[in-house]
């Protein structure tokens, strides 16, 4: 098999490199980028330069590209440490999702901001008793004539304090089973009764929220899909979110920027860095089965944990070779890697636990038998 790429798309990467990086001399931290680098300015770009809907169809506003072309374009921008979560989760997931089952009007609506890089969306899904347990859901929406009242509460919801729009899934049949009875909606995050009150990690970082919803009016032309049928949808969605090059490469930069700094002459060095490469290389075929739909259905599970665990032990590396550097929270590579050593249980625990998602491998992949509950 030839895994080279071809001159285009050669061409493209080099460009979006060039592009990457000098966003990323803007941003505040180049590591993560996808979640935690805000700027609307880069989102713009993105979209004049025509790299969001990048492989969604013509006749609806966007690119009408292949699949690859858009994994060059975002592995070169994340691994750079571009700033791209304005635009990020519209692009990876809520435009994708309005195609598969949003209405015409809707699609009419919301994709040409999304594909303009204009608006700013994020999700709301993980509650405080139902992380990755989305039967658990509580949030109420109850129909009242021409709208749908919603009451209840998110958290973890990235990039809630700036987004224009959130994807929420809510209760729409107490009485049905866990995974049955849930919705999704578009609303709009200026609406009355909605409080935002942004999460301060170790980090310092801002981008994890709580979403309270107190009343909030949603118009019902903003359900999307089927009534009750949201749990289907979501599983769509996770294909989206969890089998991306995003999974791969948050902590690209900073391993770059380390791996001048060990000492090769020590054996395990070596061969801490052999097994970093490798684990790349292994990980980009991963994203690359998914990105080309070659992966069987839920395999994204496998994809996520594969490589986020590795993104943890990319940490691990940069905060050994920098030694007792790596506790100082001086400006420069030291503040990055002590940073990235305090954000990095988040690779595992975002977007689904990976305790959740060795269940959802057995269970669904492999079909494997329950182990019996103890009576």
């Amino acid at each position: 098999m030839d895994f080279s790429l071809s001159p285009e798309l050669l061409a493209l990467r080099e460009e979006a490199l060039e592009v990457g990086r000098a966003a990323a001399e803007r941003a505040d931290v180049p590591e993560d980028s996808w979640i935690t680098g805000h700027d609307r300015e880069f989102a713009a770009e993105l979209g004049a330069r025509g790299w969001l809907g990048m492989t969604w169809p013509v006749e609806h506003g966007g690119g009408g590209r292949s699949p690859l072309e858009r994994f060059v374009v975002f592995e070169a921008l994340i691994s750079t440490g571009a700033p791209i979560a304005a635009a990020w989760f519209a692009d990876r997931q809520m435009g994708p999702t309005l195609l598969q089952f949003g209405t015409d009007e809707q699609r009419r609506r919301w994709l040409p901001g999304i594909i303009a890089g204009t608006s700013m969306w994020c999700i709301g899904m993980s509650e405080p008793d139902a992380g990755s347990n989305v039967a658990g859901i509580r949030t109420r929406a109850v129909r009242d004539g021409d709208h749908w009242i919603v009451n209840g509460q998110k958290i973890w919801t990235s990039g809630a304090a700036a987004a224009d729009w959130c994807y929420l899934v809510a209760r729409t049949d107490p009485d049905a089973r866990p995974h049955e009875g849930l919705s999704e909606f578009v609303v709009d995050m200026r609406s009355p009764g909605i409080t935002v009150k942004p999460i301060v990690d170790m980090t310092g970082g801002r981008h994890f929220c709580e979403v309270h919803f107190d009343d909030v009016r949603v118009p019902a032309e903003n359900l999307v899909g089927q009534e009750n049928g949201s749990f289907r949808q979501i599983m769509r969605q996770m294909e989206h979110e969890r089998g991306g090059i995003d999974r791969l490469v948050s902590n690209r930069r900073l391993y770059e920027d380390v791996r001048p700094l060990a000492d090769c002459s020590d054996p395990l060095v070596r061969q801490e860095i052999a097994a970093i490469e490798t684990g790349y290389r292994i990980g980009r075929l991963l994203v690359l089965r998914e990105t080309l739909g070659q992966a069987p259905p839920q395999f994204s599970a496998a994809t996520k944990t594969f490589c986020t665990e590795l993104e943890q032990r990319i940490a691990a590396f940069c905060a050994r070779v920098l030694g007792p550097e790596a506790l100082l929270a001086e400006p420069g590579l030291a503040r990055r890697v002590s940073r990235n050593i305090c954000y990095a249980p988040a690779y595992t625990i975002m977007g689904g636990t990976t305790q959740i998602l060795r269940n959802i491998l057995g269970e669904r992949t492999l079909g494997l038998p329950r182990e019996p509950r103890p009576r």
